[in-house]
């Protein structure tokens, strides 16, 4: 097949922890180039990995004609800002996101470019309708993404998003927003625009372990909550209101009771009872504060979400 120049489509791939899948996902974006009539460049970031990723994707990208850069990340930042240094690096018109992992279908690359350049949309959003994971996982997932629809943000679609794709107009607006400590995902839902649902089935996993791990995945839905939800406040705040209508209540029960000599001697249990669940209610309110302050704190550092330590093209015009 006759290949074109220019690039009009750019997938980002972060990689972490891939060596054993490197092979079979150089050859996957083969395919996907050769589908797309040869209008693909592939922008691989490795995520500070520790094995030999970097070396194994460096060695496979000089042997392919497949137009790539391959971006070496100064240390781990996480997966959210391995593709946006991906994205600010890339070069088409349209931009998706692929796992290493090879989870995601290839024909759902395909259809995410088709959809953006067909119809009027400006997000595809990848939505599962089918794991091949464990149980444990499987479970450990649903509970994770309904958490995240009930307290973070209701328009994230059930069972979550892990891949999406835009045109060049949404990825400005995502390289626009400099905040720490947030979500990728939330943020494709927050900045709006005409978005459209692509469902698929994920595959099963062949190659490593998922570094997607439970602590991972908590510091994930702590930091989404405190980015894109006030619900910690209003609980607290609500909370507070009660308890004090409650002791507003407890307080006139007890006075009256004083009055009337039932109770000759306050209560030594009931106040120790008291001033520990107000303490509790103090101390806990001041976490919920205290996180939001240091997000704050965070983002008026202005400090860039990853560092590029070396970034090298294959087969592209300069």
């Amino acid at each position: 097949m006759q290949r074109v120049a220019s690039v009009r489509y750019s997938l980002i791939v972060p990689v972490y922890r891939n060596e054993d899948s490197i092979a079979e996902l150089v050859e996957t974006v083969w395919r996907l180039d050769d589908e797309l009539d040869g209008g693909l460049e592939a922008v691989f970031v490795v995520d500070g990995s520790p094995d030999r990723s970097a070396e194994l994707l460096d060695a496979a990208l000089s042997h392919s004609e497949t137009k790539a850069q391959l971006i070496l990340l100064s240390r781990n930042f996480g997966s959210f800002a391995a593709i946006r240094a991906g994205l600010a690096a890339a070069r088409g018109r349209y931009f998706a996101v692929m796992a290493a992992d090879l989870q995601e279908p290839q024909s759902l690359i395909v259809q995410f470019f088709r959809t953006l350049e067909r119809d009027p949309v400006d997000v595809a959003l990848g939505v599962r309708t089918g794991r091949s994971d464990p149980l444990a996982a499987r479970m450990g997932a649903n509970l994770f993404w309904n958490l995240y629809r009930w307290f973070v943000q209701r328009e994230v679609p059930p069972g979550g998003i892990d891949v999406f794709a835009c045109n060049g107009a949404v990825r400005d607006q995502l390289l626009r927003l400099e905040e720490s400590n947030s979500s990728l995902v939330g943020q494709v839902i927050w900045i709006g625009f005409r978005r459209r649902l692509i469902p698929y089935a994920r595959l099963p996993r062949r190659h490593g372990r998922s570094a997607w791990t439970f602590s991972r995945k908590l510091r994930y839905l702590v930091d989404s909550v405190y980015a894109f939800s006030d619900l910690p406040i209003r609980v607290l705040t609500w909370a507070g209101a009660i308890g004090l209508g409650v002791s507003i209540v407890l307080a006139a029960a007890v006075m009256i009771a004083k009055l009337s000599g039932d109770i000759p001697i306050p209560g030594y249990a009931a106040t120790v009872l008291t001033i520990i669940f107000f303490a509790a209610l103090n101390s806990f309110g001041l976490g919920i504060i205290g996180g939001y302050t240091w997000r704050a704190f965070e983002n008026t550092k202005r400090r860039p979400p990853a560092i590029v330590l070396t970034s090298k093209s294959f087969n592209l015009e300069s």
